[in-house]
């Protein structure tokens, strides 16, 4: 790594050595533009990476609410506002007992990049708190929404920032906390986006991340002559995004074998079809249970208890084509990695946000598996965000039709400039470069443009 790189990196981990995914994320990320360094000298003289990796602001701050046996709960509530130089900021609010500064900042850092990618002018950030919504009754929930939307109120709007859903943030959370601003700010205007289409929401949005993670795929592959036709596919992750893939896989003539929760993992070696798949959305957004119980139905399946699990996950280590991980952070380390280059898998889709860590993307590559990075292969669902935000402003709605068009038009688009740009400044197929090189290049050129900010 370049001498002024490894700079960067190292007052990166020195100011904040406990933040481990944020960390990982910049690491990736200045390997990628190490190398056209000496190509663009404004990058250093203009101190454009040291800006980059420096939140413009975080916002901290205490919630508390009241649950139903009437006590008093305090969460901390958090907003990573990254950067500005494209547009609003831009990226979702995930409630879960993981949440914390680090993880945050990663999510940010990423979200920067991943907006870019899709063209429209978006900055980026990211929000949450330590809170789970699981367990906890409608009334716990909206009492917290409403709490947090108290504070964080006063530092978003429709041309600041505009948060949307994550992890533990649905349809229901985000209508409590869109009633509470609305209810605060006096206006009903676009400044959440995921809401329903019923009041302000867009077709497509709920199925975005996953349909144009599949989207990507069929790009990425027809590029290699591979084709997901008459494939078999592993998919993590049980939500929103997992849903979505699977049942675009299905539309496209592949066979998903496996989903997962927190608690373990379901390999059904018959395939999910779509009558599987409705019970899992039934399952998982109505019901609010757990993939055990999908077992308990499909009697061939076969649930791995998370207590069962060795160094890997075993859902890593089934036999299948591609493989689209759609759960969380690091959910593929070394062991899966070398797993699934001995299966033989032609592919790994980022549907989460860096859910490869560096050690297994590493070995993936080198195995010559062909890698989506998150930051491109799963930017479907912010970029319905912006047009969820483009029809807000024009007090319109478009057919499910149009949206998911654009959709198609806007993830052809990202793969073209990331296979653009992984060949001009790296290697033809370094989708990893190529998503960080482009991205960082369209920011670097508003942050340039717009002086010391």
């Amino acid at each position: 790594m370049h001498e002024y790189v490894s700079r960067i990196l190292e007052g990166v981990i020195r100011r904040d050595p406990e933040q481990k995914e944020f960390h990982q994320a910049v690491t990736e990320f200045l390997k990628s533009v190490d190398s056209i360094i000496d190509q663009l000298p404004r990058l250093r003289f203009e101190k454009i990476l040291e800006r980059m990796v420096e939140p413009e602001r975080i916002v901290q701050f205490r919630v508390p609410w009241v649950d139903d046996s009437g006590s008093l709960q305090i969460n901390r509530g958090y907003r990573i506002q990254m950067s500005s130089a494209l547009g609003p900021y831009k990226g979702g609010l995930r409630f879960h007992a993981s949440v914390n500064l680090s993880v945050l900042k990663f999510l940010a850092f990423e979200q920067v990049y991943k907006n870019s990618l899709t063209g429209l002018l978006l900055g980026g950030g990211k929000g949450g708190s330590d809170f789970s919504p699981r367990g906890k009754s409608d009334r716990e929930v909206m009492a917290f929404c409403q709490s947090f939307m108290t504070e964080l109120t006063r530092h978003i709007g429709p041309d600041t920032d505009v948060p949307a859903g994550d992890i533990g943030v649905g349809a229901r959370e985000i209508g409590y906390m869109f009633g509470q601003y609305k209810r605060l700010a006096n206006e009903f205007t676009g400044v959440f986006t995921g809401k329903s289409p019923v009041w302000g929401g867009s077709f497509i949005r709920p199925e975005a991340t996953g349909y144009g993670l599949v989207y990507f795929a069929e790009q990425a592959l027809m590029d290699a002559g591979l084709s997901l036709s008459g494939s078999t596919s592993l998919v993590s992750g049980s939500g929103n995004v997992a849903q979505y893939t699977i049942e675009k896989l299905l539309e496209r003539g592949s066979k998903p074998l496996t989903i997962s929760d927190s608690e373990g993992i379901i390999y059904d070696p018959e395939g999910i079809d779509n009558k599987k798949l409705a019970y899992i959305k039934t399952l998982k957004n109505v019901k609010r249970g757990r993939v055990k119980e999908y077992a308990d139905t499909y009697r061939n399946s076969v649930f791995t208890p998370r207590s069962a699990y060795g160094e890997g996950n075993p859902l890593w280590n089934y036999p299948a084509d591609y493989a689209f991980p759609c759960a969380t952070q690091n959910e593929i380390n070394e062991v899966d990695a070398r797993n699934l280059v001995a299966n033989n898998i032609k592919a790994v889709m980022e549907g989460a946000n860096m859910p490869t860590n560096l050690e297994a993307q590493h070995i993936l590559t080198g195995s010559g598996v062909i890698f989506g990075p998150g930051k491109a292969a799963n930017a479907g669902g912010v970029a319905v965000s912006g047009l969820e935000m483009a029809q807000n402003s024009s007090r319109l709605q478009w057919t499910p039709q149009e949206v998911d068009a654009r959709l198609v038009s806007i993830m052809k688009n990202i793969y073209k400039t990331v296979d653009q740009a992984a060949t001009t400044y790296a290697k033809k197929g370094d989708l990893v470069a190529g998503a960080n090189i482009a991205g960082m290049l369209r920011v670097s050129d508003a942050m340039l443009a717009q002086g010391y900010v």
